[in-house]
């Protein structure tokens, strides 16, 4: 049996985060306003025969699997990314993190510029709806953000860390993730979280907070033809 991680969209909708699902038992996904993702169980040979007739038309998704895969038959591959999955292996740091403030639905617009802006991934009307999600601002600005996307029994992923260009330099996603892993590791959750392959920065930011590669990630953006 392969780990939760190893197909974590499909894990999620059926576990932590089964209220999302609109799909059925075979086949799951979010609501193209939460979230692209859509995925299907590890045994499911037909699934993407299977996800494309139960999509409405022109529903665009996202699948991630830890191996490469040939473009399935009646969906077009408009873009893929290589990337890796980290899992966090390192100690928490309990800090009063007095400039961070909880982001909610009043914040949404300003949300959606800034990962229009820097693409940590995607990011629409209600991914807010994922939870725990806070930012830092600077002058009125929201300079840096992160929060939480898939939740698989004890796992909690970390996703939408950015920072706005202007701000680069400051720390400030160093603060929010650690600022996450504090209040995952407090709720006795293990946290991950994807990054794509070149994304060398970043990869050094997670690796110096105790994060350890677990296994690569392929993301695959589809739209049905």
């Amino acid at each position: 049996m392969n780990h939760l991680l190893f197909n974590p969209v499909f894990n999620a909708l059926s576990t932590t985060d089964a209220s999302f699902n609109i799909g059925n038992e075979r086949i799951r996904f979010f609501d193209e306003e939460v979230s692209p993702f859509a995925g299907f169980a590890d045994d499911n040979a037909n699934g993407f025969e299977e996800l494309h007739a139960l999509l409405p038309a022109d529903r665009k998704i996202l699948y991630a699997i830890p191996a490469p895969i040939q473009h399935p038959q009646g969906w077009q591959v408009q873009h893929e990314i290589e990337g890796f999955q980290f899992v966090h292996e390192g100690t928490v740091i309990n800090e009063d993190f007095t400039n961070i403030v909880p982001l909610n639905e009043t914040h949404v617009d300003e949300m959606i510029a800034l990962t229009r802006l820097t693409k940590p991934g995607p990011f629409a009307k209600r991914t807010i709806a994922f939870g725990s999600y806070h930012g830092i601002f600077e002058n009125g600005r929201l300079a840096a953000m992160t929060g939480q996307r898939l939740h698989i029994n004890d796992y909690t992923e970390i996703s939408a860390v950015c920072t706005h260009p202007d701000f680069l330099g400051k720390g400030y996603a160093t603060q929010l993730l650690q600022h996450q892993l504090q209040i995952i590791i407090n709720e006795n959750k293990k946290p991950f979280l994807h990054v794509r392959a070149d994304n060398v920065r970043a990869i050094g930011m997670y690796e110096r907070l105790g994060f350890k590669v677990s296994r690569p990630m392929y993301f695959y953006f589809m739209k049905q033809l």
